[in-house]
């Protein structure tokens, strides 16, 4: 009865017709729609919200999470949105960024928290190549 569009946009908008397994009760608590907006942990399905400087470990088990894919370089990077940029800030903020997700500390972690490492590391790479040079700072900003 629930298959196809219909029951993929109820288990997508958290709402589970009664019958179906894993129904979760429709609640009008803000706290809990709140908490449901914001990802949560692959390896130990806790949510991690907002206000977290750190967004690349989960606070509960301390998991490599995905990188955010709405992110930009500016706040990866923890620069102002300009066209200036302190380059020995940058600097230093690539070397602390890289400490914390680079994958050769994470050759002892599941695959999964390999291959999010791989990912973080090329999108710190990306984000400092980009910012350091003027000319692709620029076009970074227009785009």
């Amino acid at each position: 009865m629930w298959r196809g569009r219909a029951g993929a946009l109820l288990r997508v908008w958290g709402f589970w017709p009664t019958g179906v397994p894993r129904r979760r009760p429709l609640s009008c608590d803000a706290a809990s729609q709140a908490a449901s907006n914001y990802p949560s942990c692959w390896n130990c399905g806790g949510p991690w919200g907002p206000g977290r400087e750190d967004r690349f470990f989960c606070p509960q088990c301390r998991a490599l999470q995905a990188p955010d894919p709405t992110r930009d370089y500016f706040s990866l990077m923890d620069c102002n949105r300009s066209f200036r940029v302190d380059t020995v800030k940058l600097q230093h903020r690539y070397q602390q960024l890289q400490r914390l997700v680079h994958p050769d500390f994470f050759s002892q972690r599941s695959q999964t928290e390999k291959d999010f490492s791989e990912k973080h590391s090329t999108l710190v790479n990306d984000a400092y190549k980009t910012l350091l040079a003027p000319l692709s700072r620029g076009l970074y900003l227009v785009s």
